[in-house]
């Protein structure tokens, strides 16, 4: 890894300017590290001179060769070189540096553990089966989650499960005005049959059957308030249709190596009057107040900061159950509806209270049960109105975190972005800043995935360049026959590779490859950008793809293993073999394809981690990820390890295979991929 050669660097650089320039805490300059253009300036740069010349009023090259003088000898460097226009030139002890990697000498990931942060993602309605569009949330939700602990994070995965929302009431609705169907026959039907798969249908005709006749939304509204009240049958069925849904949520999210640690209830947050102790908080703190007249008389209202983008029309209204209070008429709405007239919170109400309770701010905490599925760590938690026998002796704590992730789609940055308002108008500023929404655009098909897929796009959608999919129509693919066919697909391919391999192997195999292709594609996408979920260009064993990146790890290991057969040379042989030999084979400087070339780029594993995490954007991650692959196809093609006949030769580039096969395996990791034994 790189970051502890940065660190290091950077110490001792702040402790030369200290020495040499006697400058105060407050005045040091940072240090900068870059990768310079190519490897004969060096291997790292320090652009530090530049700033220290303009405080000093001196030349920077003369700055640079003071801070060069000082440095003297740097563990784990080879020399330290001025150049002419006062960058300081690192070289690194090669030889070194690669042994203790693959010694793992140096920390893998970020060191000592950090501060705890909570990640909450997926939060699917729990009324039908996930969609292709679910898709992208987790995967990059879950990159997020892994790339945090690597860095040395402790993390904690919520997934919110809204089983008070209308989503669900429209399924009751179904069961009980469309079926007739009891509590009891809802039971049967989702222990005979793929229940996600029958809500996602039923979801559908409710909605048809809404608008013939929009008087019918009155029974929606009576199944919401019974639901939301705890009550009768339509709760009974609510609450039977949300644990069956989330169960099988959780089994999809787990064919792609996704799960969580706690499953948070919205009808815990009711029940427990979470919402209450964060209002009058936010009453006492003037964050929010009454309105006495007027369009929202009888309002409880947020006032809208400056900067703070409004609602765009139908944003809200898309959720299906606010009302004009909500959305407001105006679009110069300079409040929030907190609290509707009728008593009633808003969605962002429910969110400010979690959003508190996420931070330990809330002076109140849920009850915890065990769900009965495998979480991330261990048994997965789920959240309570009433206590457990399990949770006083097993559960782990909860909330209290320094920072939060809400990683939610893009039409939600108003909302998020309230509730950082209301931490910071709740005397929180520290909370609001560290309070993250990760955005991320919709997901869309391909026309040629669409055609094979069986769905039939609309004929307004035949001149676009992709087609739109509406899970509230009941349009569009099921993540779970997205996956099915994506391992059909890859299964013949394997199978046309390797006929020899028994059935489970190669179906295990082509399992493998699929996730690899599917969350690759998620991830590799800037967020910001609309994407087409395209089977083919996913599946793709060349090119920018899951399957490419395996690919050159299952080379990388078939070369070891013929090295054991030929030469007897297994990994920690080759390790152990490289003291004492001649260096040439990592000394060429302009060589771009060459050993160093690719354990350089190899070790920049953690540097292209945080970058990542500090900018939110994983497909920095992705694209890096491809670029280290296409290097090891360009060493492997240009440099053979196995036909080498020069015993040096052949083991600093074998070492350098294995380096490159430790790092992309963990890169692979950090994008929730597996690598198979062949491809």
């Amino acid at each position: 890894m790189i970051l502890a050669v940065h660190e290091d660097l950077r110490r001792r650089v702040t402790a030369a300017v200290t020495g040499l320039y006697g400058l105060a805490p407050a005045d040091l300059p940072q240090v900068p590290i870059a990768m310079p253009p190519n490897r004969g300036l060096g291997d790292l740069a320090v652009t530090v001179a530049f700033d220290l010349a303009r405080r000093l009023r001196k030349p920077p090259r003369a700055v640079g060769q003071e801070l060069a003088a000082r440095l003297g000898v740097v563990p784990g460097v080879a020399r330290v070189e001025c150049a002419a226009n006062g960058y300081l030139n690192v070289f690194l002890d090669r030889p070194a540096f690669l042994r203790d990697r693959l010694s793992n000498r140096v920390d893998g990931g970020g060191g000592a553990a950090r501060d705890k942060v909570i990640v909450e993602h997926t939060a699917i309605n729990p009324n039908k089966a996930a969609h292709i569009g679910h898709l992208r949330n987790c995967a990059l939700g879950d990159t997020l989650v892994r790339s945090l602990r690597f860095l040395g994070h402790a993390v904690e995965i919520q997934n919110y499960i809204d089983d008070t929302g209308v989503q669900v009431a429209d399924v009751v609705v179904g069961f009980r005005h469309l079926e007739g169907r009891s509590a009891a026959d809802v039971e049967a039907i989702a222990r005979d049959t793929r229940f996600d798969h029958y809500c996602w249908d039923l979801y559908a005709r409710v909605t048809g059957w809404y608008e013939a006749d929009k008087a019918r939304l009155a029974v929606r509204a009576e199944a919401l308030h019974e639901i939301e009240r705890g009550e009768g049958e339509s709760a009974a069925i609510g609450r039977l249709v949300a644990d069956r849904i989330v169960r099988c949520h959780l089994k999809t999210m787990a064919r792609l190596n996704v799960r969580y640690d706690l499953l948070t209830w919205e009808g815990d947050i009711l029940r427990l009057q979470f919402w209450s102790k964060a209002f009058e908080r936010l009453k006492a703190d003037g964050a929010v107040y009454f309105q006495g007249s007027g369009r929202l008389a009888g309002c409880w209202v947020m006032r809208i900061e400056d900067g703070i983008a409004h609602a765009p029309r139908g944003a809200e209204a898309a959720e299906g159950a606010l009302t004009r209070e909500d959305a407001g008429e105006d679009a110069e709405q300079a409040e929030k509806v907190i609290v509707r007239s009728n008593g009633t919170v808003t969605y962002v109400g429910k969110d400010i209270a979690y959003q508190f309770w996420k931070f330990g701010l809330l002076g109140e905490d849920f009850h915890y049960r065990l769900f009965g599925e495998t979480g991330h760590d261990g048994p997965l938690w789920a959240t309570s109105s009433v206590a457990t026998p399990e949770e006083a002796a097993l559960r782990p704590s909860f909330g209290r975190a320094r920072a939060v992730y809400n990683v939610i789609d893009v039409r939600q940055s108003y909302l998020q972005r309230l509730l950082s308002q209301a931490l910071a108008a709740a005397g929180h500023p520290d909370e609001a800043e560290r309070s993250h929404h990760f955005a991320y655009e919709m997901v869309a098909l391909s026309h040629q995935t669409a055609r094979h897929l069986g769905y039939a796009p609309e004929a307004e959608e035949a001149g676009r360049p992709f087609v739109e999919v509406s899970g509230r129509k009941g349009l569009g693919v099921k993540a779970d026959d997205l996956v099915d066919t994506l391992i059909e697909k890859a299964l013949a391919e394997v199978t046309a590779r390797h006929p020899e391999l028994p059935e489970p192997e190669r179906r295990r195999t082509a399992e493998t490859i699929a996730v690899a292709a599917v969350r690759y594609f998620m991830v590799r996408f800037s967020r910001g950008k609309v994407i087409a979920f395209d089977i083919d260009e996913a599946l793709s064993f060349e090119g920018e793809s899951g399957p490419y990146l395996q690919y050159s790890v299952v080379r990388a290991a078939n070369i070891f293993q013929k090295l054991r057969e030929r030469d007897g040379l297994d990994e920690a042989a080759v390790l152990g073999g490289l003291d004492g030999l001649a260096i040439e084979e990592l000394a060429g400087n302009d060589d771009a394809s060459g050993v160093w070339a690719l354990v350089l780029e190899a070790a920049r594993l953690d540097e292209i981690a945080q970058q990542a995490v500090r900018s939110l954007e994983f497909s920095g991650l992705a694209k890096w990820a491809f670029a280290l692959a296409q290097l090891f196809n360009a060493f492997y093609h240009r440099y053979p390890v196995l036909n080498e006949e020069r015993r040096d030769a052949k083991l600093w580039r074998a070492a350098g295979v294995a380096y490159f096969r430790m790092q992309m395996t963990r890169a692979l990791d950090l994008m929730g991929i597996e690598v198979p034994a062949r491809m």
